[in-house]
C-alpha cells in the first residue's frame, strides 16, 4: 500500500452514500460510516428492538454482528486497492468469534491484514454499549455508555481486480 494515491474524498462520500441511503439490507439495518480511509472503515448499526433476540435480556442477534465483520472486512479491501471501485471482493471465508452479547449500538473497526493479488484478508472488531435509554431493571453485563468487545473475526476475501 505504499504506492497507493490518497483516497479521494469524493470516494469516501460515494461509499457513504451508498451504504446509508442506497443499500438495501445495509440502509435497513440503519447502517451508518463512520471512518473511511486507505484499507481502513468504521461502520456502526444504532441499537434497534427490531435486531433483537427474543429474550428476557434483549441482545443484538448475532448475525448483525456478522453482517458487520464481513460487510467491514470487505470494503476495507476495496480501499486498500489503488482503484477502490475497479476491484469486487466476494467472501472465501467468514469466522466470527463472538465473545459477549451486544446490548447497544454496534460498531466495527476493519483494517486490512493482507491484499494478495487474488485474496485478501482483514480483521474486525465490533464493539458494543448499553442503550442510554435502557430499562434500570435490566442488568446489562456493564455499566451504561461503556464499550466492549463483543465480536471478532478475520474474513478473507477472493479480489477480482
Amino acid at each position: 500500500m505504499t504506492d497507493v494515491p490518497p483516497l479521494p474524498d469524493e470516494a469516501a462520500e460515494f461509499l457513504r452514500y451508498a451504504i446509508e441511503e442506497e443499500h438495501g439490507y445495509l440502509s435497513w439495518l440503519g447502517t451508518e460510516v463512520d471512518t473511511v480511509e486507505r484499507g481502513r472503515i468504521g461502520l456502526t448499526i444504532p441499537f434497534d428492538e427490531k435486531l433483537t433476540n427474543l429474550a428476557s435480556k434483549p441482545t443484538i442477534h448475532g448475525g448483525v454482528a456478522a453482517t458487520l465483520i464481513d460487510t467491514a472486512g470487505g470494503l476495507a479491501l476495496r480501499l486498500a486497492a489503488e482503484d477502490p471501485l475497479g476491484v469486487d471482493v466476494a467472501t472465501v471465508s467468514l469466522n466470527v468469534n463472538y465473545l459477549r452479547r451486544a446490548t447497544g449500538d454496534l460498531h466495527a473497526t476493519a483494517d486490512v491484514v493482507r491484499a494478495g493479488s487474488t485474496i485478501g484478508v482483514s480483521r474486525v472488531d465490533v464493539v458494543s454499549t448499553v442503550p442510554e435509554d435502557g430499562d434500570d431493571d435490566v442488568d446489562w453485563g456493564v455499566e451504561e455508555g461503556e464499550e466492549r468487545l463483543v465480536a471478532t473475526g478475520q474474513p478473507s476475501y477472493r479480489l477480482f481486480r
